[in-house]
Formats: C-alpha cells, structure tokens, sequence
C-alpha cells in the first residue's frame, strides 16, 4: 500500500508545482513592455512649439554627450590651423545641442568645461535669478523690470543690466546657478555661468572662486541653460516660456544671428552673446522647420567675432553628418 501511495503523492505534487509555473509564466508574459517616455509636443501648423511640455526630469546635459556627434565636430574643427590652435591653448570653446529629435537629443562640446570670461552673455543668468525671483513673490513683475529684462537681452544694454543686478543681488543670482535643478555653477565640472559684476562699473565685486572671474561661462552649462529652457525647466514651463519671449529676436545682428539671417531666414532665434576686448562669445537657440539646436562658442581671439560667423555653417555640416551616419 505504501508502494502505490508515493507515485500517487509524487504525481499530485508534480501537477501543483507545474500549473504553479504556468502561473508565473502567464504573469511574466502578460506584464506590460516598459516604454521610453515622449517629450509631450505642442505643434501649431506642423511645427512643435517652445518650450516643450515640461516634464518632472530630464537627462541632465553630459549624460546627452553622443560619440558620433563628438567626433565629428572634433574632425571639423581641426580642419581649420587657426581653430584647432585655439583650442590647444584654451582659447576657443564650443558646444552644440542637436534637438532634431527631441526625443533623442544629442550633445558634444570641445574645451567645453574651461570658463571662459563671457562680457555679456553671462547676462541670461541675471534673467533667470529675476524669473525665479518673480516666481517665488521676492520681485514684482513691473513695467519697469519688463522693460529692463528686454533691453537687457535683445539690446544687451548695460545700465538696464546693472538695474536689474541691483534689484535681485549678486547672492540670488548664485544660488539660482548652484541650484540642484539647473546646476549651471560647479567648481567640480570647472564652474559655468557666473556674475559678479554690474556691466557699468561702481559697486562691489562679487567674483567666482575658481578664476575670480566677473563675467563668466562655459559653453557646456550656456548649453545647459538652452537645453533646460527649451524642455520647460528653467524654473518652470510658465518662467520658460516667459524667458523664451525675452529672448526671442534679438536686435543685434552679429555672429551667430548674421550668419543665421542668411542660411536660416525662417528659423526663430533665441539668443545671447557679448564682446569685449578680445574675448567673444555667442549662443543661440535655433528653431525652425528643418532646424533645431543650439550652438555656443567662446573666443579668446581679436578675430573672434569672424569666428564666431564662419562656425555656423560647420556646425551645421557636423550635425547633419552625424545624422546620416
């Protein structure tokens, strides 16, 4: 009797064990397939409008690098005896944001973490310490401040600059770049944005610790602000939105913007730059039908502002190359 009992025990064992499986093996089978998340885009006539829905994280701005994109911005630039001599000597900085496809955006630098004394570019940071100043009830959007913020950026003129430097403090504009969120200021990825200084001379100085700089940058945390304000983070979607507008047209039409007015007439333009002495910089955001990105660069150079003009079409050439790899 016992005999018989254990290959009956043995089978019903078998049987529970074996629908236990199939059991599992249905639950893994029907388990949803994880999905990359989409960039929610606004399109009006067919074209995605900025900023892009804001979404609670984005990939910060190294973790974009791409091989490809590096390689072949650094095979462009060293096309050229005078460009790659700059950059041997630390004396030219660029970066570029390819957003083509916002949902695989692709980014590379060249001396992308050496700060660079930036004159006025450096000016859109004082627009996002206002913003978020305003954002957090600390400042009153005014007639006044609307005015000086847009005269800041489209004309870079300086006593609206100093004005607004003056109403948030040299303090607010730090903690605003060494913020967790945006994180454009780190003396461990060789610093970023920076002011401390009012573009017009009188007050006190307020340098960065890294090179006691006044007016500083480097083209990979100038990326960064574009980057963050195109996807709607700079602060919020609201403030990015509000900060685009500032940005929108400028009305100076040199280096980046001249060259752009040529070669992409239709495309909308947010940007920034500044010159002084020999050192020149530009950024610029640049959207429209068949082109989206951003492109930065910093010259220690008296031919600076020609450089500057000539790299647009190169970097251009660099993206599409690495598209069609």
């Amino acid at each position: 009797m016992k005999t018989l009992l254990l290959p009956v025990l043995f089978l019903i064992t078998f049987a529970c064990t074996s629908q236990g499986n199939k059991k599992d093996m249905a639950e893994v089978v029907d388990m949803p397939k994880m999905v990359e998340p989409q960039v929610p885009q606004i399109l009006v006539d067919g074209i995605m409008q900025l900023p892009l829905k804001h979404v609670e994280e984005i990939p910060k701005i190294g973790e974009l690098k791409d091989i490809e994109l590096q390689s072949f911005l650094e095979k462009e630039i060293d096309k050229k005896p005078l460009w790659r001599n700059l950059v041997d000597n630390n004396r030219m900085s660029v970066a570029i944001v390819d957003l083509q496809d916002v949902n695989n955006i692709k980014y590379a630098g060249i001396n992308d973490n050496n700060m660079m004394y930036a004159a006025s570019l450096p000016k859109i940071a004082i627009l996002l310490a206002a913003m978020d100043a305003i954002d957090k009830g600390e400042l009153k959007l005014t007639p006044e401040v609307k005015k000086d913020m847009r005269l800041m950026i489209s004309k870079s003129n300086n006593k609206a600059s100093t004005r607004m430097i003056d109403r948030v403090g040299y303090k607010k504009i730090e903690e605003v770049l060494r913020s967790p969120q945006h994180e454009l200021y780190d003396e461990e990825t060789g610093g970023g944005l920076w002011v401390g200084k009012r573009y017009g001379g009188g007050g006190n100085t307020y340098r960065e610790p890294l090179k006691q700089l006044s007016h500083a940058a480097t083209t990979k945390q100038v990326a960064s602000f574009y980057y963050q304000l195109a996807m709607g983070n700079l602060i919020n979607d609201k403030r990015s939105k509000q900060m685009l507008e500032y940005m929108k047209d400028p009305a100076l039409h040199h280096k980046f913007v001249n060259t752009l007015d040529r070669v992409a007439p239709n495309a909308d333009i947010y940007r920034k730059s500044g010159s002084w002495r020999n050192y020149h910089s530009d950024s610029a955001l640049v959207w429209g039908p068949e082109r989206r990105y951003i492109i930065v660069a910093l010259i220690d150079n008296e031919s600076g502002e020609n450089i500057i003009r000539e790299l647009v079409v190169p970097l251009e050439k660099v993206m599409k190359k690495a598209k069609a790899s």
